[in-house]
């Protein structure tokens, strides 16, 4: 018994450092609808992508950060943007700041050179990190691009 009081006291702790609960003892969480839009070219080895986000509220996220995931492995040396770190041979993670409700955020472009020269690549774009906040639309968050090795630029 003294065991599971210990347990359900750290759990009310984590409850109140949380936020409070709300009705139903519910932990209310603030909410935030991020939409990234932008284009991805691939010319030879190398792909250059650029986007813009956006935050449809209804609440402000303190900061966020994004997610690049190409279907290829990228080549050893990269050169990343600040802000940016390579989390995998296929991934990239990219803080993009705070984000005020209904503002568009800084213009992010990285551009990675591949370990090899594919004639397409599957680009993922997603959502890594909101500040806390709670994103129940993921439909423009969440995104796969198609990219030909053509030199244009595919849209998202």
């Amino acid at each position: 018994m003294r065991t599971r009081s210990w347990v359900l006291g750290a759990c009310g702790a984590l409850v109140v450092a949380a936020g409070g609960a709300g009705p139903a003892g519910a932990v209310s969480e603030p909410e935030a609808d991020l939409a990234l839009h932008g284009s991805a070219v691939m010319t030879g080895d190398r792909v250059e992508v650029s986007l813009t986000p956006r935050n449809g509220g209804p609440a402000a996220t303190p900061d966020a950060s994004v997610l690049l995931r190409w279907s290829v492995p990228l080549a050893e040396a990269q050169q990343l943007p600040r802000g940016c770190a390579r989390t995998d041979e296929r991934t990239v993670v990219c803080g993009i700041g705070a984000l005020a409700v209904d503002a568009l955020g800084e213009r992010l472009t990285v551009a990675v050179r591949l370990k090899e020269r594919p004639a397409e690549v599957t680009l993922e774009v997603d959502t890594a990190w909101l500040g806390g906040a709670v994103d129940r639309d993921r439909t423009n968050d969440r995104l796969k691009v198609l990219v030909l090795d053509t030199g244009d630029p595919y849209a998202f």
